[in-house]
């Protein structure tokens, strides 16, 4: 995070509690209800094995403690609840969340359906890798109100999963498929990744046929990113592999829309890819920039301008408790540039693009109207964005520029 007005706290010595913001936000919805959020994020660290390519939090636990760590969400979950409106999306994600136990899935979803009320399209989504899926895992988090299951494939050809480190057998992907259904959870999400080292276009478009086979409801492409600190960036500046090509990685993902097109599948974000009705109401949540709440480590909440992240140490996280709310290390109280600029920055992946109008009457009191308007003309000149019923969105050259678009923008601020 760039804004100069965050609170910044070291990650090995939290200082403040999400508790910080929560409290402003409860000042807020007691003259706006709102405000108050209605989507939930929630954390599950553990994992069976650390993925090269992965930089979300997460951790081979030797200590078994998944008992103290769904205890310790329970109690933050009972701070939170007062702070959210009916939840109409909830999303748990990790590290692994199908390998928490079924015992202690029953706690964890009774806790959820006792603290919060549900809306009644509520979307209620676990991720799961193909190999912790298990009839009576799917059974369990069926009966606790999940309808949608996104399922980590990232490849079915075993080389490319051992490039990426992900040990689980492809062919186990159609019967974890299969469990899902037969539980009655009517929703399949798939991610795979593009741009694997050595991966050639005929390679990624049988993942994508393949994935489709599965009778997925939603895909998220993702082209392989080498995040700072992985394990998979080591690998590659000690040269054991040659990054994709810049032109193939566009035509995977020309291939990718192209594809998934012809099957039905709409583009609704730059990655994302859904049949009509089956976009992740979650994820637009973020992108939007609507209010969410967080719980577990490293997970981050967004609520009435408030910015926070939880620690992303789980000791810290099981011992610090301000009254059931966790340990952060990032705090960010309301500030309208960076508003703005989270705004245009995960608006312009979307389909739907950004309210133009609203961004530039936004920008006039930070002084850059001109300098936003001069941005976006630029990108239309370029031919990557467009302009219609007042909203910028990309074109489909322009999806290719996502990133390049969403920064001139964000800089006509700074």
């Amino acid at each position: 995070m760039q804004d100069d007005t965050a609170i910044r706290l070291p990650m090995q010595r939290s200082v403040a509690s999400a508790g910080v913001a929560a409290r402003a936000v409860a000042a807020a919805a007691s003259t706006d209800p709102g405000v108050k959020p209605r989507s939930l994020y929630l954390h599950v660290p553990f994992c069976s094995h650390k993925c090269h390519y992965c930089d979300f939090y997460s951790i081979v636990d030797t200590r078994d403690r998944q008992r103290p760590f769904v205890e310790r969400v329970v109690r933050e979950l009972a701070a939170l609840a007062p702070l959210a409106g009916p939840l109409s999306t909830v999303f748990v994600g990790g590290g692994t969340p199908s390998l928490l136990r079924p015992d202690l899935w029953r706690v964890l979803l009774d806790a959820l359906s006792d603290r919060f009320a549900f809306a009644p399209d509520a979307e209620f989504t676990v991720e799961c890798n193909p190999e912790s899926v298990t009839p009576d895992l799917m059974a369990v988090l069926a009966a606790g109100g999940v309808n949608r299951v996104s399922m980590g494939a990232q490849s079915f050809d075993r080389r490319h999963l051992a490039t990426l480190e992900r040990r689980h057998d492809p062919e186990r992907l159609p019967a974890a498929a299969g469990i899902v259904r037969a539980a009655g959870i009517r929703c399949l999400s798939v991610d795979l990744i593009s741009g694997v080292p050595g991966q050639t276009l005929a390679e990624w478009d049988a993942d994508l046929r393949l994935a489709l086979d599965l009778g997925t409801e939603h895909l998220s492409a993702y082209t392989l990113t080498y995040e700072p600190g992985t394990a998979m960036t080591a690998r590659l500046h000690r040269g054991e592999f040659t990054k994709t090509d810049d032109d193939l990685e566009a035509d995977m993902y020309e291939h990718t829309v192209a594809t998934l097109r012809a099957r039905g599948f709409d583009r609704y974000e730059v990655s994302n890819h859904a049949r009509p009705g089956a976009e992740c109401r979650h994820n637009l949540a973020y992108w939007r920039q609507d209010g969410w709440l967080a719980a577990g480590p490293s997970a981050s909440g967004h609520a009435a301008g408030w910015r926070w992240k939880n620690t992303p140490r789980l000791d810290e996280y099981l011992e610090a408790d301000d009254a059931g709310f966790a340990p952060v290390c990032e705090l960010e109280p309301p500030d309208p540039r960076r508003a703005l600029m989270d705004r245009l920055m995960t608006g312009v992946r979307l389909r739907e693009g950004v309210d133009a109008a609203r961004a530039l009457s936004d920008a006039a009191p930070l002084g850059a109207d001109r300098a936003l308007a001069e941005a976006a003309r630029g990108a239309r000149e370029a031919g990557w964005l467009s302009q219609r019923e007042d909203r910028w969105s990309l074109t489909d050259a322009g999806f290719l520029f996502a990133d390049r678009v969403a920064a001139d923008l964000i800089g006509a601020l700074c």
